[in-house]
């Protein structure tokens, strides 16, 4: 009955005609702000989707790392334990450190990554491959992967064109510093470049892939010492569960990370930016709520009759409060379905033809992803009907106080 009263006061032609165009000026501030909080949400999970399914092409499911200081020791009892988690579909060994990369003249700095031959089932570096093959070589043979960056950087042929490169790899000895003779503090290894990965820009130009044996001799590791652990997992499971469970069973020495933990500032990076625009939308809705009070209260002041009315008629305070009310959230209402079906509308044609570019193209797409997700149009339409009804409490509470008599 409240809406139905709410509805006959929002069609119904007013006296002063300023009472309609403010009404309507905050219909479409509501429609327009909600519209644009669903598409920059969208916008961002677009861009959260695109970087999560690049970093799950280097960053593992699960990484084991050593609690303290660069490397563990991991035995057969620890290995056993990793073998009897059903959630575990591979993992691999991982030796690793800073490098300095030299081809002639031309040198990079590298994070050197020794990874054994269950690497390509557990990461998806080896499917990046965009030249040559992903070899890694044995400790005598080693073979390098680099990425693109380091490959343009060093000048690095791979074989397809030209004889593939000979790289010499100069790698810090574990536990040996020498102040007489620095040079005893690091040893020197060549490797023959036999492929190129391109994943992103960070992996690009920080990353090359060898044998772990060859890595672990030149540093100076021990049998069963290593960098990391990296696991691939079953899809669709617990991380968190499995985390929990492969700590308590690997005891304190082990770090367990998932793979959000493992780049934990960049995801919270891009949470933090999408908040704060949705919180700077949301002041839009705010300026529409002042807009709302105009609107109500002057339609107080023309239903004074029609209130006075009501009350000959029997109807309390309560009833008065909640018809304005409803009138408030009414238009909060109208304007939030008008956002969404806009919102709804740009995003089907933005999936569909691509119509909005991304300027300067050096990303990896040329337009702006989208990706709707139900909770964002819940959230949106609750701040919505949040700010509407707030809005409408205070000239809906001025409406059910005043005793209106008739003349």
């Amino acid at each position: 009955m409240y809406v139905t009263f709410a509805w006959r006061y929002f069609k119904a032609k007013k006296t002063t005609n300023a009472i309609n165009i403010i009404s309507w000026v905050t219909v479409s501030v509501i429609a327009f702000a909600t519209a644009c909080q669903i598409l920059v949400l969208s916008v961002f999970n677009g861009f959260e989707g695109l970087v999560k399914s690049l970093y799950s092409s280097f960053y593992t499911d699960i990484k084991i790392i050593p609690a303290k200081g660069k490397t563990f020791t991991f035995n057969t009892a620890q290995i056993n334990i990793l073998q009897k988690q059903n959630d575990i579909l591979g993992y691999s060994f991982i030796a690793e450190d800073k490098a300095l990369l030299q081809n002639g003249d031309l040198q990079s700095i590298v994070y050197l990554k020794g990874v054994d031959s269950n690497y390509q089932n557990v990461s998806g570096v080896a499917s990046k491959t965009i030249e040559g093959d992903f070899i890694i070589g044995t400790a005598e043979n080693p073979g390098l992967v680099v990425g693109y960056g380091i490959q343009n950087a060093a000048g690095i042929n791979t074989g397809d064109r030209l004889a593939p490169s000979l790289l010499t790899i100069i790698l810090p000895k574990k536990g040996k510093v020498s102040v007489n003779d620095p040079m005893e503090s690091l040893s020197e290894g060549v490797a023959k470049a036999t492929g190129v990965f391109s994943i992103q820009q960070e992996f690009d130009n920080k990353y090359a892939i060898t044998n772990i044996d060859f890595v672990k001799q030149q540093m100076g590791f021990a049998q069963n010492e290593y960098s990391a652990c990296e696991i691939k997992t079953a899809v669709g499971i617990n991380l968190l569960t499995l985390q929990t469970n492969l700590q308590q069973l690997l005891g304190k020495e082990y770090k367990v990370q998932t793979k959000f933990e493992q780049n934990q500032s960049l995801y919270t990076t891009m949470k933090v930016e999408k908040w704060v625009i949705y919180a700077v939308l949301t002041l839009i809705l705010l300026i529409a709520a002042f807009n709302m009070i105009s609107a109500l209260t002057m339609l107080v002041l023309e239903k004074q009759k029609d209130i006075s009315i009501l009350q000959s008629m029997g109807a309390g305070r309560h009833m008065i409060l909640k018809i304005f009310l409803s009138e408030g959230l009414l238009l909060g209402g109208i304007g939030a379905v008008a956002g969404i079906i806009m919102a709804l509308i740009i995003s089907f044609l933005q999936l569909k033809f691509k119509l909005i570019k991304l300027e300067g193209g050096s990303f990896l797409i040329d337009y702006f992803p989208v990706e709707l997700h139900a909770a964002d149009f819940l959230l949106v339409s609750a701040t919505v009907a949040v700010i509407a009804f707030f809005a409408s409490w205070f000239p809906a509470q001025k409406a059910s106080k005043e005793l209106i008599h008739l003349r």
